[in-house]
Formats: structure tokens, C-alpha cells, sequence
């Protein structure tokens, strides 16, 4: 894709993604659906479901970091939208979410790890995460910036290959 069509699919994306959020709607996917959203959500675009291609998820504000993980080499720059972002997003008011991944591994993540700096990340090291790379997205946290994240329990919760969140109770 070149730099203009990317430009154009993302424009296309944050207009229709900000015109329609107002109205309990997301714009369509333009390309391949890569996270679907349920469950207690106010914003949908395929019956009770929020489907996002890449270029709806990068219209949402972005963020990045560098963190170390114990799945990379050394620091990585993770770039994608804050799981705030995202709840916000979609409207979602479930206490808690389910991040399921593509080989079926599922966790229960509590929505208030919004608050510690979660994100969605689409891109590793500047650039898109491909299958093999732990993607298309990961559920990723600030490890090197916040030590007290670096536990089991949120090393369990970070999702690659992340396909769905349902958002629950």
C-alpha cells in the first residue's frame, strides 16, 4: 500500500469512526477485521459486535513505549491504542474483559488495568506485527516503567496474537 492509500484508509477510518461514534456506531472495516469487541459495549458496527481493521484502531489516539518483556530480545517500542482508549471507544462498562488469542488462549483481564497503561499494540519497533511476530496485536503493559506490572498474573495477561475482547460482568 502506498503512503498515500495508507494516508487515505486512515482518514477514511478516523471520519467515519468519529461522525458515527456519536450516533452508538463504528464506521466499516475497509480491510481484514484483525479485533472484534463484545459483550457490554454502546458502539457496534456488525450487530452486537465492534469490529476494527488496522486503520480504524490507528484513527484512535495512539501511544507508545519501550519496555522490556520476557518474550523480546531487548527494549521494544510498542506502538497502538491505550486500552482506555479503546473502552472508551466502544462504550464498553463490563468490570471485566476477556482477551482471547488466535490458538485460543483466553484470560481474564480487569478493566482497571486501563489505568496502569495497557495498551493494544499494533506495531513492534516501528513496524506491523505479522503472526509469527506475536500479532497482529498484543495486550502489552509498561513493565520498565512501572516495575510493580513486572508479575506473573500480568505477564499472563499479556495476550499476543490478541483476535478478540469481550467485555464482561
Amino acid at each position: 500500500m502506498t503512503t498515500f492509500s495508507r494516508r487515505m484508509a486512515l482518514l477514511l477510518a478516523f471520519t467515519a469512526i468519529l461522525g458515527s461514534a456519536s450516533a452508538g456506531t463504528l464506521g466499516q472495516p475497509a480491510g481484514a477485521v484483525i479485533l472484534s469487541v463484545k459483550g457490554k459495549i454502546a458502539v457496534t458496527n456488525n450487530g452486537d459486535t465492534a469490529d476494527f481493521d488496522v486503520a480504524m484502531l490507528e484513527a484512535l489516539p495512539r501511544t507508545s513505549f519501550k519496555t522490556s518483556t520476557p518474550w523480546t530480545d531487548a527494549d521494544t517500542v510498542f506502538e497502538g491504542v491505550a486500552l482506555k482508549d479503546l473502552i472508551a471507544a466502544v462504550g464498553a462498562t463490563g468490570g471485566t474483559i476477556v482477551a482471547a488469542a488466535l490458538n485460543d488462549y483466553s484470560v481474564p483481564i480487569p478493566a482497571s488495568d486501563a489505568q496502569s497503561g495497557a495498551m493494544i499494540a499494533y506495531r513492534l519497533n516501528g513496524k506491523y506485527m505479522e503472526v509469527k511476530d506475536k500479532g497482529p496485536l498484543w495486550v502489552i503493559y509498561p513493565f520498565d516503567d512501572k516495575p510493580e506490572l513486572k508479575t506473573e498474573t500480568l505477564y499472563s495477561r499479556s495476550v499476543w496474537q490478541l483476535t478478540s475482547l469481550e467485555f464482561v460482568d
